[in-house]
């Protein structure tokens, strides 16, 4: 490699880490709520905002278009978009259809049953957390450990194209697995939601395990349905739905 394919291949390089860093930053300002329905976003101001240059702001401005969080303005840059509730049931939909197709390939396509070893310490660890908000610190391990729970179940699925089409859903508000995870904490039934939250997990491994796919399936689109049925009680107290990432995105109906 000569200096100037070095170079290219530097720059290159150094693009791809800003426009990541820039696509993660704008990315969660909006689940924030730093940004309100239909409020316009241009390249400029961003740039002083996160001190990145202006190529890699616009990279990530259109991969948010992309994604649906923002829209392109006619008169110029993007506006953030406004979801509204058939949105939202739609994306939860889509990630149980998802998930549920993951775990059935996972339990048909498991190779080996070592190949579940990530699956089950994820269970056993938050098995552990039997209050897991008794803490910041624990509760943010009991996130972590149920996003790579989800993560684990959809590799084993062994199918790159399900993955692409996840991660599109997983990009909108309210559809990761961890979304309402927060909010359920704060509910006065928390400890038996999140039983069942981790039967679901339980189900789902042993389904995995016993090469099971239908069961799996059944368990994964159950185990999305929680947080539907979390959210429908969430969204009567904006105080809790508040914790959501997101909520400020959403356009809720008119109270007549």
């Amino acid at each position: 490699m000569n200096s100037r394919e070095a170079k290219t291949q530097r720059g290159g390089t150094e693009l791809g880490t800003q426009t990541g860093r820039a696509l993660l930053s704008v990315r969660e300002m909006l689940f924030r709520g730093d940004f309100q329905p239909g409020e316009r976003i241009s390249e400029l101001p961003m740039v002083a905002r996160l001190g990145v240059s202006r190529t890699p702001i616009r990279l990530a401005l259109d991969r948010l278009a992309h994604e649906g969080l923002l829209e392109v303005s006619p008169s110029g840059g993007f506006v953030v978009r406004s979801f509204t509730l058939a949105d939202i049931w739609d994306a939860i939909e889509m990630r149980g259809v998802l998930e549920g197709t993951g775990a059935r390939l996972a339990a048909e396509r498991l190779g080996h049953d070592r190949e579940l070893t990530e699956l089950r310490q994820c269970f056993e660890e938050m098995n552990a957390y039997l209050g897991p908000v008794s803490s910041i610190d624990s509760f943010a391990r009991y996130l972590d450990l149920n996003d790579a729970f989800h993560a684990a179940v959809i590799r084993l699925a062994k199918s790159p194209m399900l993955q692409r089409s996840l991660d599109q859903v997983l990009t909108l508000p309210f559809a990761q697995p961890s979304a309402v995870v927060f909010a359920r904490a704060k509910l006065p039934e928390a400890a038996e939601m999140f039983a069942i939250g981790q039967e679901h997990h339980r189900v789902i491994l042993d389904a995995i395990e016993h090469r099971q796919g239908a069961r799996a399936e059944a368990a994964a689109r159950e185990h999305s349905g929680l947080s539907r049925r979390i959210l429908k009680t969430v969204l009567d107290d904006r105080e809790i739905l508040s914790c959501v990432p997101g909520a400020s995105l959403i356009r809720m109906p008119a109270v007549v």
